[in-house]
């Protein structure tokens, strides 16, 4: 009896957790200038990207009002978001892997959704 709530315990743990995760973990989709595309997940203060098959963890670093910017200093991945566009650079190699991305509420006019929970973006 105990092995059977002991199971059923940890099954309904795993399923609560699981579904926590996957609700955190929705991938939103940046197409860029040029063709290029990356994908994101994860939350305002650490991301996961997706870029050409590989994925990253950027954790949030300070930056200036109405803008968010997450970095990985390992892979060089640095991502600068503004309230109408977001730019993808490897700071490592000293280049600018995507330009002028925005999701697709982005293109409807709306901010970008990393902005949900944090200082208000004022546009001019």
């Amino acid at each position: 009896m105990q092995k059977t709530l002991l199971t059923i315990s940890v099954t309904l743990a795993a399923l609560f957790s699981a579904s926590n995760v996957s609700a955190n973990e929705e991938a939103f989709t940046w197409t860029c200038q040029e063709s290029k595309q990356f994908k994101t997940s994860g939350t305002v203060e650490k991301i996961r990207l997706t870029w050409e098959s590989k994925t990253y963890d950027l954790d949030r670093q300070t930056s200036l009002p109405g803008s968010l910017r997450y970095k990985n200093p390992n892979s060089g991945f640095d991502l600068v978001v503004l309230g109408n566009k977001a730019m993808l650079f490897n700071i490592k190699a000293g280049v600018r892997l995507a330009d002028f991305c925005q999701t697709a509420e982005m293109k409807a006019g709306k901010l970008p959704h990393l902005f949900a929970g944090t200082e208000p973006f004022v546009q001019n």
